[in-house]
This record gives C-alpha cells, structure tokens and sequence, in this order.
C-alpha cells in the first residue's frame, strides 16, 4: 500500500491549533483594497476557524483522521 500524500497547498494555508481546531486565513485581502473600508480590511487581517461544513474535506486534504 502507497503512502498517503498530503496537499501541499493545505499543508501551507491551514494550520492546526493545540486543541485540533484548523485555522485558516480570510479572503479578499490581496487586491482591489481601496474601495474596502478600514474596518473591512482590519477582520480580513484576523485568522478564523475552519467551518464545520467545510472540515472534513480539509482534514481528507491534510491527511488527518
């Protein structure tokens, strides 16, 4: 049986907290940044929580169970 490879975009982009939460990084931070408001552009800067509708296919990207 092969190895089990994990995604090497996932592995750079998620990262797991000490409890096994996976945080992530918001969008729409990249460019286009002066018509969004200072407010706006302050929570794109903050790390969030992976949603639960979305964990299982991280964790399948991240090889974990």
């Amino acid at each position: 049986m092969p190895k089990v490879k994990t995604h090497s975009r996932a592995k750079k982009t998620f990262k797991i907290t000490a409890t096994g939460k996976i945080k992530r990084f918001r969008a729409y931070k990249s460019h286009l940044l002066t018509k969004k408001t200072k407010t706006r552009k302050r929570r794109l800067r903050q790390g969030t929580l992976v949603d639960s509708a979305n964990l299982n296919m991280v964790r399948r990207l991240l090889c974990l169970k």
